[in-house]
C-alpha cells in the first residue's frame, strides 16, 4: 500500500501541529492512478495533509478506511476540538462540497470549520459518536429522521450561488446515456432507457420552486453526532425537491435487492418520504429512476445495483 508520511512539527509554545506516524493512503483511492492527474495527486498529499496540519494547527491521525473518493482523517485543533481533515482530488463532483456546508452553517450538516481551495481541503466537524443512519434497523424510523434532515437542509439558493443546476444536469444525462448504452453493450431494456430520457426532458422542464439540494442523500451519509443526526458529504445541485429522494430510494440496495417483495419495499419508501415532505411522489419516482441510471452507468462502468433499482422504480 502506498504510503504518505508526516513529520512532527513542534512550535516553540509546545503546540503539536502533527502527529509523527505513518499516514496510509487507503486501497479504496487506488483507482484515482486511472484518472488524468490522479497519480500526481495521491504523490502530493503528504505535501498537503502536511501544510493543511501546520496551518490549521492540528493533530492528524491515520485516514480513515477504507476510503474511495476523498482522503479522510480524525484530527484535533490545538484547543483539541475534535474535527475531520478530508483532502479531496479536484473534479467537479467535489468542488462546490465546501460551498454547501458553508450555507448549511451545521443546519443539518456537519460544519465547515475552513476551507482550502488550493489545496481542495475542508476541516470538519467530527460527529461524535458517529453511527451511520444505516444503523437503525427500523427503516420507516429511518426514513422519518432523513426526512427531518432535509426538511433542514433545503433552501434557495443565494443569488451569487456556484452551484450547477438539476436541469442542465438532466439534459446532459439524456444526452449521455445513449452513448454509454451503446459502448456497454445494451445491458438492460431499451424501454427502460427510453423512459429515463423522457423523463429528463419532461422534469428538468416543469420543476417548482429550487432549493440547493444535497444529491447524494443516504443512510452511509447521516451521521450521528451526540443528540443530533447531520448530513456528509453532498454533491449539490439547485433543483427541485423531489429529486433529492433518489438516493434514499435505492438505499440499503444489498438489503432492498434481496428482500421478498423488493417493489413493496420501494413503494413504501415512495409513500413514506413523499408524505413525509411534501412532494408529488411520481416526480420522485420519475426522478429516482433518472438518476439511478445516470450514476449507475458512467463512461468506465455499469453498476448493477443501480440499475436494479431503476427497473424497480419503473415497475411502481
Amino acid at each position: 500500500m502506498a504510503r504518505a508520511r508526516v513529520q512532527k512539527d513542534v512550535a516553540r509554545d509546545g503546540a503539536l501541529l502533527v502527529i509523527e506516524e505513518a499516514l496510509p493512503i487507503p486501497r479504496g483511492l487506488e483507482w484515482l492512478h486511472g484518472l488524468p492527474g490522479g497519480s500526481a495527486w495521491l504523490s502530493k498529499l503528504r505535501g498537503l495533509v502536511a501544510g493543511c496540519a501546520r496551518d490549521w494547527r492540528l493533530t492528524v491521525h491515520a485516514p480513515i478506511e477504507p476510503g474511495s473518493v476523498s482522503w479522510v482523517a480524525p484530527a484535533e485543533l490545538s484547543d483539541g476540538t475534535p474535527a475531520i481533515l478530508k483532502l479531496s482530488f479536484p473534479d467537479e463532483e467535489t468542488r462546490h462540497e465546501p460551498d454547501a456546508l458553508s450555507l448549511w452553517a451545521g443546519r443539518g450538516a456537519v460544519r465547515l470549520y475552513e476551507y482550502d481551495r488550493a489545496r481542495h481541503a475542508m476541516l470538519l466537524e467530527r460527529c461524535v459518536p458517529g453511527v451511520l443512519l444505516w444503523s437503525i434497523p427500523d427503516e420507516d424510523a429511518a426514513h422519518r429522521i432523513a426526512a427531518d434532515i432535509l426538511r433542514r437542509l433545503w433552501r434557495a439558493p443565494p443569488a451569487a450561488a456556484p452551484f450547477a443546476s438539476l436541469a442542465d444536469a438532466a439534459r446532459r444525462w439524456s444526452r449521455e446515456l445513449p452513448a454509454r448504452y451503446k459502448h456497454h453493450g445494451r445491458p438492460f431494456s431499451r424501454r427502460l432507457l427510453d423512459e429515463a430520457r423522457s423523463l429528463c426532458v419532461e422534469l428538468a422542464g416543469s420543476q417548482p420552486d429550487a432549493v440547493v439540494c444535497h444529491q447524494d442523500f443516504h443512510g452511509g451519509n447521516v451521521l450521528a453526532a451526540e443528540e443530533r443526526w447531520l448530513a456528509i458529504d453532498p454533491k449539490p445541485l439547485v433543483g427541485e425537491r423531489a429529486f433529492d429522494l433518489a438516493s434514499l430510494l435505492r438505499d440499503r440496495r444489498d438489503q432492498l435487492l434481496s428482500a421478498p417483495a423488493p417493489r413493496r419495499v420501494v413503494q413504501r419508501r415512495l409513500d413514506l418520504l413523499s408524505s413525509e415532505l411534501g412532494v408529488e411522489k411520481g416526480r420522485a419516482r420519475g426522478w429516482g429512476i433518472v438518476h439511478a441510471l445516470a450514476w449507475g452507468l458512467t463512461d468506465e462502468a455499469v453498476y448493477a445495483p443501480n440499475i436494479a433499482c431503476a427497473e424497480l422504480l419503473a415497475s411502481c
